[in-house]
């Protein structure tokens, strides 16, 4: 089951795609940790249409990445560096401080096998 976040279905899914897209840009980024729960599968997904490397893949792809930049950087890049792992490209690390407005609890969510992970 899916969370919901408190948004409505649009707002999420719009959310979702800005996120996974900034993922894909920056290979890591900083949100609360039910967004970076929610986020990991389909940024799984993505990386599995990058590894088969058809057409098919990259017009599924292409649905939800919002940049074009983003899209071939998934399918040169991540999709090669990803190649001969079975699953388990992203990691979730929980941060200790809360957010400071609102004390919600923080996570950073990267990809692995990466040069600068946190980890």
């Amino acid at each position: 089951r899916r969370r919901k976040l408190n948004r409505t279905s649009s707002h999420r899914l719009a959310m979702l795609r800005n996120m996974v897209t900034s993922l894909i840009k920056w290979e890591r980024i900083r949100t609360t940790t039910p967004k970076a729960k929610t986020l990991r599968p389909y940024a799984e997904r993505l990386i599995t249409y990058a590894k088969k490397g058809d057409l098919h893949g990259m017009r599924l792809a292409a649905r939800v990445v919002r940049e074009q930049s983003a899209l071939r950087k998934l399918f040169e890049v991540l999709g090669p560096r990803y190649a001969a792992r079975r699953g388990g490209y992203t990691r979730i690390l929980k941060l200790n401080e809360p957010r400071a407005g609102d004390k919600a609890p923080m996570s950073v969510i990267e990809f692995v096998d990466r040069d600068g992970e946190l980890r």
